[in-house]
């Protein structure tokens, strides 16, 4: 059966992202990937701690903390890509490895610079968020037009293979998932055959 992998660009407002977005003129300027429709697992390369952009790595992301609780309103793109079960079984195993080894990789400052004057510039253990998650698409057997660290989040949004299921507000969307979840594991008494006294 096939299954399906999430790439979530959004602009949390930070600093950093406001500063990037003076150069790029784009609407989004960080990219993420998730595992599942409701966020709960969601990866990136990105700020360690809440209120400092430095050290940054491989880190997990939570709706509502760190970065994303900093802002009330952060606008948002959700794109879903197919996967048959060996490729999301390659991403699995590949997103294990950042897991395993996050103490040796870090943020690639640098590259966002080259990235943006379209350098080609590989450090393994260092990467920017579009660059992460253009590696794991690349590792997925999706076909890149170049290399992972010239990607930025407006460039993964053109890949051919994903397809927008959601524009606007993250937290929204978050929310909006959440009740889904709780209603699914949570049915009403009707569902049970229970009438409720009125």
């Amino acid at each position: 059966m096939d299954d399906i992998l999430l790439i979530v660009l959004s602009q949390t407002g930070t600093y950093v992202s406001r500063f990037i977005r003076l150069f790029t003129r784009k609407l989004y300027n960080h990219a993420s990937v998730a595992l599942n429709l409701s966020l709960e697992e969601i990866y990136s390369f990105c700020r360690t701690y809440r209120h400092l952009p430095l050290s940054a790595t491989f880190n997990r992301e939570f709706i509502g903390k760190g970065a994303f609780g900093l802002f009330l309103t952060i606008p948002c793109e959700i794109y879903a890509i197919r996967l048959d079960p060996a490729e999301k079984q390659e991403f699995l195993r590949y997103l294990e490895h950042f897991k395993k080894c996050r103490s040796r990789y870090s943020h690639n400052i640098l590259g966002l610079c080259t990235t943006f004057f379209h350098i080609r510039w590989m450090r393994y253990w260092k990467l920017h968020c579009s660059e992460f998650v253009a590696r794991l698409l690349e590792f997925t057997d999706v076909a890149l037009e170049k290399s992972p660290s010239l990607y930025t989040p407006d460039d993964l949004c053109g890949l051919p293979e994903l397809h927008m299921i959601y524009r606007g507000e993250l937290n929204r969307y978050y929310a909006m998932r959440q009740r889904e979840r709780l209603h699914i594991s949570h049915p009403s008494l009707e569902c049970e055959g229970v009438t409720q006294k009125s």
